[in-house]
């Protein structure tokens, strides 16, 4: 399932994913990381969230932000 967001909101996404995403390490995804470097895709996303793990522990730590998105795309 991928949450749609505004440009507002994702610009906040992509701050909170350097800020506070512990997979995200200088822009790049320890978690899609195979030996090679890869892009978080947070980062990256300008209209949705796409990572689970962003969307399941980073997200709900930005309560505000958090139920904004779910109610937008009728969640809840």
């Amino acid at each position: 399932m991928v949450l749609k967001l505004n440009s507002k909101q994702s610009a906040k996404v992509r701050r909170l994913a350097r800020r506070e995403c512990c997979n995200c390490v200088d822009g790049n995804c320890l978690l899609l990381d195979n030996g090679e470097e890869c892009k978080c895709v947070q980062l990256i996303s300008r209209y949705g969230i796409y990572c689970n793990y962003f969307l399941k522990a980073v997200l709900p730590t930005e309560k505000e932000l958090y139920d904004e998105i779910l109610q937008q795309n009728k969640i809840r």
